[in-house]
């Protein structure tokens, strides 16, 4: 974006981009850490998980209040105009992700990290998966580069496709070992927590593309997911 003969557009500009990048910051960390306590079953970093999810609302709540100042002073349009409105919608993409990894968070203590359950082990390679795409659509959304967010929107069959196969593992998990059920289905929303965060990437993805360019990305092969709303 060029420079605005007023400076102060661009200062706001940039410290839209800054929350961004702080709340994405943050709920890329809240991911990591989730999948972390529960690999160890630490219910102490669940706890703070859980409590620092209201950070990231507290962020949502400083860009929205900023999008709609600069606005209401600015008069931006064009793609000015664009790069505010998508501001506004990622921030709360993001604030979303912060609730999915609370939510995997919430699950630690239902969850024997001793368990002999193999998707148990196959759950991080997804949350990495799903965490990587986050993080290059924040990247591509903070350089406006409309490419970086369509090799984004490319990933998400891959982890569409990483959670069919933990979904078909799961179920036959369950039917082998009725006594592990409880601890199975657990595991079943956190996969699919994992799959929404992949498609909230997306989402922003498309947002990005739309603010750089101006123009839609057609529509994307969304696969066949296997219903579990795990939300």
């Amino acid at each position: 974006m060029s420079e605005h003969t007023v400076k102060a557009f661009d200062d706001d500009i940039g410290e839209l981009r800054g929350l961004i990048a702080q709340m994405g910051g943050l709920a890329e960390a809240a991911i990591e850490q989730a999948m972390d306590a529960l690999k160890r079953h630490d219910l102490t970093a669940a706890a703070t998980i859980v409590e620092g999810d209201k950070k990231i609302d507290e962020l949502e709540t400083e860009v929205e209040r900023l999008a709609v100042r600069l606005m209401a002073l600015r008069a931006p349009m064009a793609d000015d105009l664009r790069e505010v409105v998508a501001a506004l919608k990622i921030a709360g993409v993001v604030e979303r992700i912060g609730d999915y990894a609370k939510n995997i968070a919430r699950r630690v203590a239902a969850i024997d990290g001793r368990s002999h359950i193999e998707p148990l082990s196959l759950l991080p390679a997804m949350a990495d998966m799903a965490n990587d795409m986050v993080r290059d659509v924040l990247d591509a959304f903070a350089a406006r580069d409309p490419e970086a967010a369509r090799r984004v929107c490319e990933r998400d069959r891959a982890v569409d496709d990483f959670y069919n196969s933990i979904f078909r593992a799961l179920v036959t998990f369950m039917m082998e070992n009725p006594k592990s059920i409880s601890q199975a289905a657990h595991l079943l929303f956190i996969a699919k927590n994992l799959e929404r965060v992949g498609d909230h990437a997306t989402n922003v993805a498309e947002m990005v593309y739309y603010a750089a360019t101006g123009e839609y990305l057609g529509d994307r092969d969304q696969g066949d997911t296997i219903g579990l709303n795990g939300e």
